[in-house]
């Protein structure tokens, strides 16, 4: 391969066909052997490749003879090569060892001269210790050395004191004996702060010495003059009040430092800052440095005009605010401003306190107290005042906003960490924002002037919706008992009430002392005009309203309204004030909506249906009037919303309190119980009523419908059932449809259904032994019972029912049939002789059970088949005669 070595090849010819001509030999050298990618197998293909005859090469007619020789030439050349460079590798090896035993020498050499030094540094140090060693010998001398430190800090200590001792007589001295500060003014105006600190320092420790020393001009008002006698252990020196002028140097430095403090706060200089706090704190705690910076904060200078501001906002979004059916906007403009600002200035102010006071915690609690306590609340009451003006749900939205926000605004102070920036507030500060928000909020949550404010609003709102309904049923009584008939019922009777009442309705909210806005909303809820009249609390025209049908039915709205508004409530309960009364306030709400949607609402409208329902079971002219089931379709949906809030809502909030969930418990239950009462009157009087007016129909039977002339056979024949017959179907059939919208199936359908087709079936058997019965005739009741069977066969109440239907069928056919083929039909399925013990049934006249197989009147008391038998009209003719006897 070319890449291993470079030669000619060995075996070229001339063109001329001479003699062979051998090039040199292959070269190559070590480099090539120490390739990564040297292998040998592909390196003696190079060489064989290399020496190849050139003849092979060619396109000759025919390939010439092998020729060995370049071969062997070739690798001759390379075993030659390679004993070349196998000596020049040991040559190179050799030189390279003696290089290794060399170095190996020299790294001896170095090992054992380093040793030598270190063990002459050990003995070093060991004579150095021994040295230290103390002449007991009881302990190591380095010990030694760190108690003689100790005893020099001591000594510097001792000095120190004792030059502050020395100073501090020195002034107590020119205090006492001169009346002057000189020495401590001279420290103050060092110009340094820790002058100014040991100044602090040495007129505090001056005002206790003076107390003790001095008694006198502590006992005495300074301005007073001191009573001769021995002052400070010197009898007749002068006497100064050192109180006065130690107080007075005080004062001094402490205004010096105020001053000073501030000068530098508005340069940025915290350092200096510290220093002069540091110095304050040393004469009364630091108190008056913090109220000096929270006091002078240019947040609480700018802010002092701009918190009275009005309360800003347009009547629109006060209008919203205060609709119950509309989103909350949010928070007042001007409040939500200032909770902006506050979380900026509190955090970048938390980075100044933290570097200009040496207690930061305590100023930033100071100023967190201020924010809250003067800027916050002064804000909030505004805000709340003019909710409060607007209406009662204003002043719960607003009251609830504002603290969702400032809610959030404490947890974003805690997670930034104020002084402990980027880390998390101290457990101190964070208690103090929590404390700061509770007692910001505590004047409106104490007692239960928060629930009353809650149950002020729903009152309002469920009294304004209901108005109308409750108005249209109070006058109830004065109207016509017929269902449709009182909602129809207008007059000027009526127009008169409705306006008495409207004034009353207003008189009892108080809606001429309420604002535009509520007044505004109320009525709209109401569905009453906001006239000019209404808004002129001096108008003595009477309000007027007209009454629809529709204002006395049940409405799921509503009732999904009321909840809404409920749950509402419930939620702003838990935002705002969740805690150990959640369960007391949840009661109460409670007990509201039983009252309102459950008394004044769905029971309200049960009594109007049941007052329907009964001057239905006893109508005697007109068709009774179902109409009210709609309401009572819209009454059970209204139950099932009203429990499930209930059961998922309010209840499960009470878990806390054992004794308030089972109260209400029971009073959920108990109001459940009124209504299902109500229901079942209803229903029960509903099924009365048709059975007793299907009882009136048949009784209007025609006696000539069944024993038509022959002269008549083409008309009679022609009709499809007797007038009877349709007018049933025809009031069977709507009452089917109402009562399938009302109870959408269920128990409750099946059985009000079951108990009607089972008396109507009865009444069926009944009216069948009371008209006599010709051939024509038979047609048409074979024609009546078919009709009738099949409209209850439609009602789907079960095989059991319809087997019992089979009855009146074979009943019909006792009518139409042949006397032999009566009497076989009684035997069916080789039934022979009566049944002396008889088979009535509890349900009918007939006596059957319908069950059995072969002909349903096999299954039949024979005797109670006799009435029917002799209403045929040739039950006296020897065929029919047989078939009486054989009964």
């Amino acid at each position: 391969m070319s890449s291993y070595l470079t030669h000619q090849s060995s075996n070229a010819t001339t063109e001329q066909g001479g003699r062979s001509l051998y090039g040199k030999g292959p070269a190559f050298t070590l480099d090539n052997f120490s390739s990564k990618d040297f292998i040998v197998k592909d390196f003696i293909e190079s060489l064989t490749d290399a020496a190849q005859p050139s003849s092979r090469r060619s396109q000759g007619p025919a390939p010439s003879a092998f020729d060995s020789k370049p071969l062997i030439r070739a690798f001759e050349q390379a075993s030659k090569r390679l004993n070349e460079l196998s000596e020049e590798l040991e040559e190179k090896e050799t030189e390279l060892s003696g290089a290794v035993r060399i170095a190996e020498a020299q790294h001896g050499s170095n090992l054992q001269r380093l040793g030598n030094q270190l063990g002459r540094t050990v003995n070093s140090f060991q004579q150095l210790d021994s040295n230290l060693t103390s002449d007991r010998g009881g302990k190591w001398g380095g010990n030694v050395a760190v108690e003689t430190g100790k005893k020099l800090e001591e000594l510097d200590r001792q000095r120190r004191r004792a030059m502050d001792a020395h100073f501090l007589i020195e002034c107590w001295d020119e205090v006492s004996n001169r009346g002057e500060v000189t020495l401590l003014e001279n420290l103050r105006r060092s110009g340094t702060g820790e002058g100014k600190i040991r100044s602090a320092r040495i007129a505090k420790q001056l005002l206790r010495i003076s107390q003790r020393l001095d008694p006198a001009s502590h006992g005495m008002n300074g301005n007073a003059k001191q009573p001769n006698g021995i002052t400070n252990g010197v009898n007749g020196a002068k006497h100064f009040n050192t109180r006065e002028i130690i107080e007075k140097f005080v004062e001094t430095l402490e205004n010096d430092m105020l001053k000073l403090f501030d000068d530098f706060y508005r340069r940025q200089n915290f350092e200096e800052m510290k220093n002069c706090a540091t110095v304050l704190q040393d004469f009364n705690g630091g108190a008056s440095v913090q109220a000096t910076f929270v006091n002078q904060h240019q947040f609480f200078i700018d802010r002092s005009n701009l918190v009275t501001d009005e309360v800003g906002g347009d009547q629109e979004t006060w209008v919203r605010l205060s609709d119950p059916d509309a989103d909350l906007p949010g928070v007042e403009p001007g409040l939500q401003s200032l909770i902006d600002e506050v979380r900026v200035v509190v955090q970048e102010e938390s980075q100044i306190i933290k570097r200009a006071f040496p207690n930061p915690e305590q100023v930033l609690g100071k100023f967190v107290q201020r924010v809250f306590q003067q800027s916050l609340q002064q804000r909030l009451e505004l805000v709340l005042d003019k909710a409060e003006s607007e209406s009662t749900l204003a002043y719960l939205r607003s009251l609830q906003a504002a603290r969702n926000s400032i809610n959030t605004l404490v947890e974003d102070l805690k997670s930034h960490g104020l002084t402990e920036h980027p880390d998390p507030v101290t457990s101190q500060t964070s208690l103090l924002l929590d404390q700061q928000l509770d007692e910001l909020f505590t004047p409106y949550f104490g007692g239960s002037a928060y629930i009353d404010k809650e149950k002020q609003n729903l009152s309002e709102l469920y009294r304004s919706l209901l108005f109308k309904f409750e108005l249209f049923h109070s006058r109830r009584q004065k109207e016509p008992k017929t269902y449709l008939a009182s909602l129809r019922a207008r007059g000027q009777e009526m127009l008169t009430s409705a306006r008495e009442a409207t004034d009353a309705y207003m008189k009892s909210l108080d809606l001429e002392k309420m604002s535009s806005t509520q007044k505004r909303i109320l009525l709209s809820v109401a569905g009453l005009k906001n006239t000019a009249a209404d808004e002129n609390s001096n108008s003595s025209k009477p309000h007027e309203i007209d009454l629809s049908e529709t204002d006395g039915r049940l409405q799921t709205p509503f009732a999904k309204r009321m909840l809404k508004w409920l749950a509402e409530g419930v939620r702003r309960g838990l935002e705002l004030s969740g805690g150990s009364e959640t369960p007391k306030d949840v009661a109460a709400l409670h007990s509201l909506l039983l009252r309102n949607l459950g008394e004044n609402y769905i029971e309200l409208s049960l009594d109007a249906a049941s007052e329907a329902a009964s001057t239905a079971e006893t109508a005697k002219r007109d068709t009774p009037d179902l109409s009210y089931l709609a309401s009572l379709k819209s009454a059970i949906s209204i139950m099932h919303l009203m429990q499930s809030c209930t059961n998922t809502l309010l209840i499960p909030l009470a878990s806390t309190s054992l004794t308030i969930r089972r109260d209400m418990e029971k009073n959920a239950r108990s109001s459940l119980l009124r209504m299902e009462d109500h229901i079942n009157i209803i229903e029960q009087r509903t099924i009365d009523a048709v059975i007793n007016w299907t009882a009136r129909l048949l009784s209007s039977q025609n006696r000539t419908d069944f024993r038509p002339r022959e002269t008549d056979a083409d008309t009679a024949l022609s009709q499809s059932s007797t007038p009877t017959c349709a007018a049933i179907l025809k009031f069977l059939g709507s009452f089917h449809t109402t009562a399938k919208s009302t109870f959408n199936g269920g128990a409750n359908l099946s059985n009000i259904l079951s108990e009607i087709a089972v008396e109507f079936r009865t009444q069926l058997l009944d009216h069948l032994k009371k008209y006599q019965v010709n051939r024509l005739g038979a047609i048409m009741l074979v024609r009546d019972i078919s009709a009738y069977v099949e409209m209850l066969r439609g009602w789907e109440l079960g095989g059991t029912f319809n087997g019992t239907l089979e009855v009146l069928v074979e009943i019909g056919s006792l009518f139409v049939l042949k006397p032999e083929a009566i009497k076989e039909r009684i035997r069916g399925n080789g039934v022979q002789g009566g049944n002396p013990q008889g088979r009535d049934n509890a349900q009918g006249a007939v006596g059957v059970d319908g069950t059995g197989g072969g002909s349903a009147l096999a299954n039949v008391n024979r005797e109670n088949l006799r009435p029917y038998l002799l209403k045929r009209e040739d039950y006296m003719e020897v065929g029919m005669q047989n078939v009486l006897y054989g009964l």
